[in-house]
């Protein structure tokens, strides 16, 4: 998924925020989701809350860097999803980031879990990390 960075992205070390990267890891996963057609933001009934998330830094990226961003699905449980991120810078074939984060899946109205539902895990199973 390929991505601009914002001017407001940069902070005063000149650099791309740490904090910036979960939108950017944030927008690729609702972004995908919506596009599957398993997700409206305002009425599905079943959302995912992050539980956790952890992200690694190996270059800096700036404004007006173009990046590009890959997600792939690492963990598909019961009722929880972990989605793991790769952000390049440019052309570069070494990652800049590598992050993770899981989505704890609720009902929209109570908050409380509730298993994936089979038109998400459906969606969701091509994009998963295949073991070695």
């Amino acid at each position: 998924m390929p991505m601009t960075t914002r001017l407001r992205d940069t902070d005063v070390y000149g650099h791309m925020n740490n904090v910036v990267y979960n939108e950017y890891f944030d927008t690729a996963v609702n972004q995908t989701l919506i596009e599957l057609g398993v997700l409206d933001l305002r009425q599905s009934a079943v959302i995912g809350l992050v539980v956790h998330s952890q992200t690694s830094y190996f270059r800096p990226v700036s404004f007006p860097d173009s990046v590009v961003l890959g997600l792939r699905v690492g963990r598909l449980g019961r009722s929880s999803v972990t989605y793991e991120f790769a952000l390049f810078r440019g052309d570069d074939a070494t990652a800049a980031a590598q992050g993770s984060y899981t989505h704890a899946y609720v009902d929209r109205a109570t908050s409380q879990p509730v298993p994936l539902p089979s038109a998400l895990r459906r969606a969701l199973e091509p994009l998963l990390l295949k073991s070695a």
